[in-house]
């Protein structure tokens, strides 16, 4: 059995997408995996899977944006399992598709409210938990995508909370340092998921033609975030990008 087999995983956005690939990915690894969302049926069928392979599950739906559904989330964990060893903060949305001077402060605030303040309501409750819990300390990995070094066209919302994703790792990587608390951050180019649907489609460049891009398989994805939660804790990966090879992001623009 793994040497993971007695910790615990949180994964928000786990339902589908990346999220459910790197749940089933940590419950392959031997995590235990709470998985949090905000629709129901989804995070359900997930853990569903999980347990039906021999691994324990549980399905929390969570809008993590809200400060008091996030609290109850982690309380549930608490009372659950009595401590929380990997955090992936992964929930992540985006908005229409505008130009910076068209998009409505509505629009705006709701990318910024689950990237940026959704994942540090559950960087706030990991840091209250894994610093009590013994044996002390756990890891946190945000999903910072490349959207964090260089933007798309028509994204400004989504862009920015991405580059704030990166602050927020490593104020909690040099935080966290003191209670045994190690951050990292995957940013993921082009993953093969229902939010690329656009990409494989054709999608806006910045020269202003529209092109079809490469994707990979989100299993390599997974593959990666477990390798992340997997390290010992004297160990950190504080930045992992992982990619299709071939899509147009480095020398974009």
């Amino acid at each position: 059995m793994s040497a993971a087999a007695a910790k615990i995983a949180l994964v928000t956005g786990a339902g589908s997408g990346i999220g459910k690939a790197a749940s089933l990915a940590l419950a392959e690894a031997g995590f235990a995996v709470v998985l949090a969302g905000r629709r129901p049926e989804p995070i359900a069928q997930v853990a569903a899977e999980i347990t039906a392979h021999g691994q324990r599950a549980l399905a929390v739906p969570t809008d993590v944006s809200n400060a008091d559904a996030t609290r109850a989330l982690f309380e549930r964990i608490r009372a659950e399992f009595g401590r929380l060893d990997v955090l992936f903060n992964n929930a992540g949305i985006g908005s229409r598709p505008a130009p910076l001077e068209e998009l409505t402060p509505a629009e705006w605030q709701s990318v910024i409210d689950t990237n940026l303040t959704g994942a540090f309501l559950c960087t706030q409750e990991a840091f209250r938990l894994m610093k009590s819990q013994t044996p002390r300390g756990g890891r946190i990995i945000n999903n910072g995508s490349i959207s964090s070094m260089t933007p798309r066209p028509n994204s400004v919302a989504y862009t920015a909370s991405k580059h704030a994703i990166t602050g927020l790792t490593k104020a909690t990587a040099l935080e966290g340092r003191r209670y045994d608390i190690a951050c990292g951050q995957i940013d993921i180019g082009n993953a093969a998921t229902s939010m690329a649907t656009h990409i494989m489609k054709g999608t806006l460049q910045a020269d202003g033609s529209t092109a079809v891009e490469p994707t990979l398989n989100v299993e390599h994805v997974a593959e990666a975030v477990k390798y992340m939660a997997s390290l010992p804790l004297e160990a950190n990966v504080l930045s992992l990008t992982v990619m299709a090879t071939k899509m147009p992001f480095v020398g974009r623009g």
